[in-house]
């Protein structure tokens, strides 16, 4: 997704200012679940839903993140202080 809508809600800038304050996405030590997602990708849908008032469950396929992953991305960077 790192094109179109990715480009206009999280512009180059912000993602500069943004990317290093992100939690680093650790890999469960027992093996299995989902590969890691495009970190750009989770925040420019956790954006969306933010900025557009969605329902998580209603965040558009189109982002290319579950909506389950952008929330649990979203609580984990929230308990992370960001």
């Amino acid at each position: 997704m790192s094109g179109g809508p990715s480009k206009r809600l999280v512009p180059d800038e912000l993602w500069a200012l943004v990317a290093p304050l992100l939690p680093a996405f650790a890999a469960r030590p027992q093996g299995g679940g989902t590969a890691p997602r495009d970190e750009r990708d989770v925040f420019t849908a956790v954006v969306y839903v933010l900025t557009s008032g969605c329902a998580w469950r209603h965040l558009p396929e189109s982002f290319g993140v579950s909506s389950a992953t952008a929330h649990r991305r979203f609580a984990m960077w929230t308990r992370a202080g960001v």
